[in-house]
């Protein structure tokens, strides 16, 4: 029988809240979460359900325990992965895409011919013009971490013409095409694969060849099944994706 969702376990909701500081620079490396009892007093709820939260954020890799001083965002927080979920996530609740100390350069903005696989997602004939944008994702070492394109239905040109421009859209792309056409994501969907990464991958992220890369293709689309955005994700230096999720 079909029957409603319950929303997130109050544990869930306190990850992804101390998560999401993490994501947004509130919580920087070396910097101190609640302790337990304090993260109880805070959000009501019990000590064990509190210690819950920190076993969990450990788990994850985003603090450590430090004798004497208590749990810290650890330096290597920034090395997870952030699937579409995660930067879709970050927008709505933060503002902002990416994570304190990353930053992006968009190499190409172009409007070029619809491949088989995006003319699909999108609707649109293969070889229509679609809309490409090429980012390149460093993090605060100017290391590049990883490289995505995003592709748009080309008729969108008209009414969203930063899409064609090389500056970064500091809102996010889909966030812009909300404003500027009213064409809102609602859900969205990640899949992820691995395969050897091509020249032109290895070439933005600083790869030598033969190198595995990690793919995500990402599509957002609106409440009436339209493809807002597809955008397709190599990350190529082993960074960890992690997903929480209720089993119960």
């Amino acid at each position: 029988m079909p029957k409603i969702e319950r929303p997130l376990p109050p544990y869930m909701q306190v990850i992804a809240h101390i998560r999401d500081q993490i994501d947004s620079g509130a919580l920087r490396p070396g910097d101190l979460i609640p302790s337990d009892r304090a993260m109880a007093e805070e959000w009501g709820i019990s000590r064990a359900t509190a210690q819950k939260v920190v076993t969990a954020l450990k788990a994850h890799g985003l603090v450590e325990a430090v004798q004497g001083s208590g749990t810290r965002v650890r330096a290597s927080a920034d090395l997870l992965h952030r699937s579409g979920r995660d930067r879709a996530n970050s927008v709505r609740r933060t503002g902002r895409i990416y994570t304190a100390g990353e930053y992006a350069r968009i190499v190409t903005a172009e409007l070029a011919p619809a491949p088989q696989d995006v003319a699909e997602v999108l609707g649109i004939s293969e070889g229509a013009p679609a809309i490409r944008r090429v980012r390149v994702t460093y993090n605060s070492d100017d290391q590049a971490i990883s490289a995505s394109t995003s592709w748009y239905d080309g008729a969108l040109a008209a009414t969203a013409p930063r899409l064609l421009e090389t500056e970064r859209i500091k809102e996010g792309s889909w966030a812009y095409l909300e404003e500027q056409t009213g064409l809102t994501a609602t859900y969205g969907q990640d899949r992820l694969s691995a395969r050897l990464a091509t020249q032109e991958e290895a070439d933005l992220l600083g790869l030598t060849l033969p190198a595995a890369v990690k793919i995500a293709r990402t599509i957002l689309r609106d409440a009436n099944s339209v493809a807002v955005e597809y955008g397709v994700s190599v990350n190529g230096n082993g960074r960890e994706s992690i997903y929480d999720y209720d089993v119960s």
